[in-house]
């Protein structure tokens, strides 16, 4: 490791916030020698990580998932905790870029010495999280953050890679979502820990519609950890209503979940997860390095485009050429 990237690693490891920062920015590039610095920063603060309860917020655009952060987080803060927040923008099909306003949604979080936020772009990956978000998280832990809150972009049934990801995936519904919700049932609602009704000073009896609506969804489902049943809160993040409860039924699943076993045990299968995501990624990028790859994925791909040849005849012949020498 060079003496840069081991300042780096100190930096961190001192919880400071200009170094965590860079550490994310290095962790994010795709230059081949940064992806090497990378690894070894990372390898080298991997065993100062693990403390902290990981948390994501999901739900569809517009739920308030950063008003509703922003007031989970204040009030973490009052209770001694340092909080991390990875919030993930979507980045456009055009041209890859990505707002990433999260951090002015949240203010008055982001002025507290004690929080650090760090918006990133989705980019081309899927699941409601960025590329690098796990690297991110360990980054933080090292840092000293003990909670770490990844807001996902705005979800649908199949965006539910950061339950992959975290201890804790909580899942937000707006008043007079019962129709949206049947769409997700079989999907992003079997994974959620908890659930909330955000907004619910709105309009309190189509929160309590909504959360009636939840219940009955969960009661067709089989519980992914028969020691927990997902509670339904109501809360607004506007007015802080419903917060504080929040946070204790947070720390009640925590304790259920390390009591019977399976915090730890659900950790060790998202490593094991996260290997071959990595391994999955490598290869793919491999593969179309690939230098017989290269020469021929062009043609082909206007072939098919052009209906002279199938999409399952051209990836065969590139997958038999991915295998030349």
């Amino acid at each position: 490791m060079t003496e840069e990237d081991q300042a780096l690693v100190d930096g961190v490891r001192a919880g400071e916030r200009r170094a965590l920062a860079r550490a994310i920015t290095l962790l994010e590039s795709t230059h081949p020698e940064h992806r090497a610095r990378a690894e070894a920063v990372l390898e080298a603060l991997h065993g100062h990580a693990g403390r902290s309860l990981r948390i994501a917020i999901s739900g569809p655009p517009g739920v308030g998932k950063s008003t509703f952060i922003e007031s989970l987080g204040l009030h973490v803060l009052s209770l001694g905790h340092r909080l991390a927040v990875l919030a993930i923008d979507p980045s456009s099909g055009r041209t890859g870029g990505a707002i990433l306003g999260d951090k002015t949604r949240m203010e008055q979080l982001s002025r507290d010495e004690r929080a650090f936020i760090r918006p990133s772009p989705a980019g081309a990956s899927l699941g409601g999280v960025a590329e690098r978000t796990r690297e991110a998280i360990i980054v933080c832990e090292a840092a000293g953050y003990d909670v770490i809150v990844v807001e996902t972009v705005g979800v649908g049934q199949s965006q539910t890679a950061a339950a992959g990801m975290v201890d804790a995936f909580v899942l937000m519904q707006l008043p007079n979502a019962g129709d949206d919700l049947q769409a997700l049932k079989k999907g992003i609602v079997e994974l959620a820990d908890l659930f909330v009704v955000n907004k619910a000073d709105l309009d309190a009896a189509a929160a309590r519609a909504a959360a009636g609506h939840i219940e009955m969804a969960l009661g067709l489902l089989r519980p992914s950890v028969p020691q927990w049943r997902p509670p339904v809160l109501l809360a607004s993040g506007l007015s802080g209503s419903g917060i504080a409860e929040f946070w204790e039924a947070v720390r009640r699943y925590e304790r259920a979940m390390r009591e019977c076993g399976e915090f730890e045990a659900r950790r060790r299968r998202q490593a094991l997860e996260w290997m071959w995501a990595l391994i999955d990624s490598g290869l793919r990028e491999g593969f179309r390095r690939h230098p017989a790859v290269e020469r021929q994925v062009d043609g082909l791909g206007d072939a098919v485009r052009d209906g002279r040849t199938t999409p399952v005849a051209a990836a065969a012949i590139l997958l038999r050429a991915a295998k030349e020498p």
